[in-house]
């Protein structure tokens, strides 16, 4: 079942002055994500088929399944949060001033005291943490909910991490990764945050506007000049909601943001109904196929730039889900083909929803989504389970 909450704590002009949020105005973060060996800028695909028979002008996909062979975007942030604490580490204990060459120096990175990266995730974010743990010459341990699916596992103990599993939903394993890194003395690069630990979210979340950024690049050279009026965001923990928020309320022509979650994990949601703007856990089971998006507590320093910018909330079922994964998969006309994992298709299923559920008529008539509205997706994974998604296509 499909549930929306339209924001009554939206902002005209919102306004954040915590310090941990100028992360988002380094001048470093573009270039250093093109520092890294095989970047490229990920495809900004444009369904023109869909978007006539779905009634709208334009629909186009941020395509992160292609991201640096790891079908998925999360490494946007996760090696930005690395680079930006080995940054750190270097210029207190050396006093030199570091370059991002440095990283993938194993002489260089040697001189520095350096412990285990450690993280809880479902998946993605985990591979990522893994993968440039593994580029720079670090050990990683990976912490996992019961559940994950063998491909996810495999792919991250395939970059060389430890993985360890844990008895719980995402949010037990997250404690308990927490509090084995302090035991061990790790280095947490946790794309949530919590009491006492906002600092590296926030780089993550930093990291994720090199996305935005190549959107905005891709539509100038394409010639186009017209704004996205209705960017749809997946929202785990929020991290990645709250990039794109910082990222649209700075533009001139800012869109209607819809935040995207599970019905059974739907913590942005219960916090807009019953946390009197603050954040709460999801009243759901946080058990759906939407494995990365299955999340019961929002990133402390993520909530504050969602409650203030996003439009509408909207939960959706794994129906809807798979609905839009087949949709990717066997495209209208001559559309190109998407491949897209559970969580990547929520936004084209949120899309879906809107414009097919009647009981979400008030919410489409309340975003103005229609024949002029120019719709932005991401497309947030690949076929990171492949089992399960040659299941749902086929």
């Amino acid at each position: 079942m499909c549930q929306c909450s339209r924001n009554p704590y939206l902002t005209d002009s919102p306004f954040w002055i915590q310090q941990e949020y100028r992360a988002f105005e380094c001048d470093d973060i573009q270039s250093f994500h093109r520092s890294i060996p095989g970047y490229q800028p990920t495809p900004l695909v444009r369904l023109p088929a869909l978007a006539e028979r779905l009634g709208v002008a334009e629909l186009s996909i941020k395509d992160e399944s292609h991201r640096l062979g790891l079908k998925a975007f999360k490494a946007m942030g996760a090696s930005y949060a690395i680079y930006r604490f080995i940054k750190q580490r270097w210029e207190r204990q050396l006093g030199v001033q570091f370059e991002a060459a440095n990283l993938f120096d194993p002489g260089a990175i040697s001189q520095l005291d350096l412990r285990p990266f450690c993280t809880a995730t479902d998946g993605n974010h985990g591979r990522a943490v893994a993968w440039f743990s593994r580029l720079t010459g670090q050990r990683a341990v990976i912490y996992i909910p019961t559940g994950t699916v063998r491909a996810r596992i495999d792919n991250i103990r395939g970059e060389g991490a430890q993985v360890t599993v844990i008895d719980g939903d995402y949010d037990e394993t997250v404690r308990r990764m927490a509090t084995d890194a302090e035991r061990n003395g790790w280095h947490v690069i946790s794309d949530t945050s919590y009491p006492g630990y906002t600092q590296i979210p926030a780089w993550i979340m930093a990291g994720y506007t090199t996305m935005f950024r190549e959107i905005t690049e891709a539509r100038l050279m394409s010639g186009h000049r017209h704004h996205f009026t209705h960017v749809f965001v997946q929202a785990g923990v929020g991290s990645f909601a709250a990039s794109a928020a910082w990222y649209y309320t700075h533009q001139d022509c800012r869109p209607n943001l819809v935040a995207v979650e599970p019905t059974q994990a739907d913590c942005l949601m219960a916090s807009i109904r019953h946390g009197d703007g603050q954040p709460q856990v999801s009243r759901g089971n946080s058990q759906t196929i939407m494995a990365g998006l299955n999340c019961g507590t929002p990133s402390l320093i993520a909530w504050p730039l969602i409650r203030d910018s996003y439009s509408l909330f909207l939960t959706i079922s794994d129906d809807y889900v798979k609905k839009a994964m087949r949709q990717y998969y066997y495209p209208e006309g001559a559309d190109s083909r998407i491949i897209s994992g559970e969580s990547g298709a929520a936004g084209l299923a949120a899309v879906l929803a809107l414009l097919e559920n009647k009981n979400l008529i008030r919410a489409k008539q309340d975003l103005n989504l229609n024949s002029d509205s120019r719709v932005l997706l991401f497309n947030t994974e690949g076929d990171t389970d492949p089992e399960n998604f040659a299941t749902i296509v086929n």
